[in-house]
């Protein structure tokens, strides 16, 4: 039980310090809770996993928020539509195979990071007075697409949402990830009031989980901030390839 418990927050604390910066904890603490947990009910580790990512993921947005000027009118309104959807997708899940999604998910993934490799200055820059009208229609529309995905398959979310407001917001990868963080936080918390009420969490590893996922998204969000743009944008490329690496794996090898 010892020994489980530490290895679990040990994962949780490299999950929190990846997320905070450039998203992809998921890919550390969910496939941590699988292996050390092995013949525990998946709703219960999908549970223990959202509460111990919530943690880190709001230290991480208060922190951002600190120390960042960022448009919360844009973000808010992409992350309420993030709460709805996510908890649409997640009710998708029992009608719809999720593994329909992923070669699609994994042709996008690898567009995502051969535009992001060829556009060198993508991110490097904060466009404050980007077309707004286009950002108030698109903010709520990238919300609902990519909080229907994290509901229903999840993987990579916070690397698309960073993206999304890289690429079509207009924010800097700076900026992007302090968005990212918001909006992962409420389909976080649409989770979480599924879960919860149906006693899908197993609170003596979340609690530790969820101290240890704060401390890492404490670091990692002062190593965002004070590194900048380009060290985000060299990690996220690192994040999405290594996503591109899991879905081959899971599509084709497994």
């Amino acid at each position: 039980m010892m020994s489980e418990l530490v290895l679990l927050c040990l994962f949780s604390f490299l999950a929190g310090l990846i997320d905070s910066i450039v998203g992809g904890g998921g890919l550390i603490q969910l496939p941590a809770l699988l292996i050390v947990l092995p013949n525990t009910d998946l709703p219960l580790l999908l549970g223990t996993n959202k509460l111990a990512s919530i943690a880190g993921t709001s230290v991480a947005a208060i922190r951002f928020y600190l120390y960042l000027k960022l448009d919360f009118s844009i973000v808010i309104m992409a992350a309420i539509a993030a709460f709805i959807f996510s908890f649409v997708g997640a009710s998708t899940v029992s009608v719809i195979n999720p593994n329909i999604l992923r070669p699609s998910i994994l042709v996008l993934l690898t567009v995502v990071a051969i535009y992001t490799f060829l556009k060198k200055d993508l991110g490097s820059q904060h466009l404050f007075e980007t077309a707004r009208a286009r950002q108030i229609i698109l903010a709520p529309i990238i919300g609902g697409i990519i909080g229907f995905y994290d509901g229903f398959l999840g993987p990579g979310t916070g690397s698309f949402l960073i993206f999304a407001f890289v690429g079509i917001i207009g924010f800097d990868f700076l900026r992007a990830s302090a968005a990212a963080k918001i909006v992962n936080f409420c389909t976080n918390l649409a989770a979480l009031v599924y879960f919860i009420p149906n006693h899908n969490v197993i609170y003596s590893f979340a609690l530790p989980m969820a101290v240890c996922n704060i401390v890492g998204a404490m670091i990692g969000t002062k190593l965002a901030i004070f590194k900048g743009n380009a060290f985000i944008r060299n990690l996220f490329l690192i994040i999405v390839c290594v996503l591109i690496i899991k879905l081959t794996h899971d599509i084709f090898f497994s």
